[in-house]
């Protein structure tokens, strides 16, 4: 895979995918500006060596052209991020969208439209690739975040380009896990969260064989005390995942990988931050009372895991950490993995629900390396080749 560095980029127009996915308030007000900085030093990068960018990037689902999804409303944003002016154009293909792009001069950054606005965008149509090819001469591929996705901008458009080079952020990501998949700094620790199983199978499954311990919390667990005979009271469960779980167990034993679940919870009588809160053994919840957090012995007992381990992975929340009342094992675990990491440990967080409580929580910097591509992290971890990867290959 080609790097930046590799690539002159003087006096050349580049094609720049990238992720400015960003959520927006109802004032149409950028909210969390981290996916617009992580592009900046791919796009400063060509600038400085004489080049000119077109971004494109797609923001929420749109089912046409929809104002609340247009790109405008990024602008500043963007504007601030680089420090410079933009040019924004309110469509991605097109005479006059090709008319701007061509007229691009070195170090000038032009914005295009919603690539969504396109259904052709999502169904990885060939023409429509073709279309956006005619933006420049070469192409750069810095949205990790969608890498996953067989869309036209992000896996078909770089056939058309004899020079494609993946943008830093996108090296940074692949990079990063990397890290975790092929470590050699042991012990290698995964730490599983989240409310379901079956949304981790492919990725337990996977890390298996690259692993040493492995952490299991959040309400996935009470699927596996359930398979084991515990009462779970009314702690959420997957029973049609209850044998499977009974399978991971055996594979992780025989991959010689030791699984760790938590050994008492916070229950509540209620799914709410305001519910009466007590301390139960997790295999003994009694009926009206469900496990929305770690207990204080899981918490002791997981301390000692995160901080002999040399490479952690931490993928979805211990508990509900949505509720202050129930953020403690969330909470806990960021603090174990910000203090590992400060010893010279390597962390990698990844998944919604993981990076929204590092945000959340102030564990952001304290980490080393906090991925901005949810789905196209996770299938990383599933061993899967990702479609926007192999293109720049191609």
């Amino acid at each position: 895979m080609n790097t930046l560095e590799k690539i002159n980029f003087n006096h050349k127009k580049v094609v720049v995918r990238v992720d400015f996915n960003v959520p927006l308030d109802d004032k149409f007000k950028v909210t969390d500006n981290t996916r617009i900085r992580a592009a900046v030093p791919t796009i400063k990068y060509i600038l400085s060596q004489g080049g000119s960018c077109v971004l494109l990037s797609h923001l929420g689902r749109p089912k046409g052209i929809d104002h609340k999804y247009s790109l405008k409303h990024i602008v500043k944003e963007v504007e601030k991020a680089l420090d410079k002016k933009i040019i924004f154009f309110n469509d991605c293909v097109g005479d006059k969208a090709e008319n701007i792009s061509s007229n691009l001069k070195p170090g000038q950054v032009l914005l295009l439209e919603n690539l969504r606005f396109y259904p052709e965008e999502t169904l990885g149509d060939d023409k429509f690739s073709r279309k956006l090819s005619r933006h420049g001469s070469v192409y750069v591929n810095d949205a990790f975040g969608t890498a996953h996705r067989a869309h036209a901008s992000t896996a078909i458009m770089a056939k058309y380009f004899l020079e494609k080079s993946s943008g830093k952020l996108l090296e940074k990501e692949v990079s990063a896990v990397r890290n975790v998949t092929n470590s050699t700094k042991k012990p290698v620790l995964a730490i599983i969260g989240g409310a379901k199983v079956s949304s981790k199978i492919t990725i337990i499954e996977n890390i298996l064989k690259k692993i040493d311990h492995l952490i299991i919390g959040g309400g996935m667990a009470y699927t596996f005390i359930k398979s084991n005979g515990g009462e779970i009271g009314e702690s959420l469960c997957e029973n049609d995942y209850m044998e499977y779980t009974k399978k991971l167990i055996a594979s992780a034993k025989k991959n010689n990988v030791k699984l760790y679940l938590p050994v008492d919870v916070y229950g509540a009588d209620s799914f709410s931050n305001d519910a009466k809160k007590k301390v139960f053994d997790i295999n003994k919840i009694p009926s009206g009372w469900m496990g929305l957090d770690c207990g204080p012995k899981s918490i002791e007992f997981f301390k000692k895991i995160v901080l002999s381990s040399k490479t952690i992975l931490w993928n979805g929340p211990l508990g509900v950490f949505e509720f202050p009342n129930f953020a403690g094992g969330t909470i806990k675990i960021g603090e174990y993995v910000s203090v590992a990491t400060s010893n010279g440990s390597f962390s990698l967080v990844g998944g919604g629900d993981s990076v929204s409580a590092v945000k959340k929580f102030g564990f952001e910097n304290k980490v080393s390396y906090v991925s901005t591509g949810g789905g196209a992290m996770l299938e990383s971890l599933e061993g899967k080749v990702l479609p926007g990867i192999k293109a720049l290959f191609k």
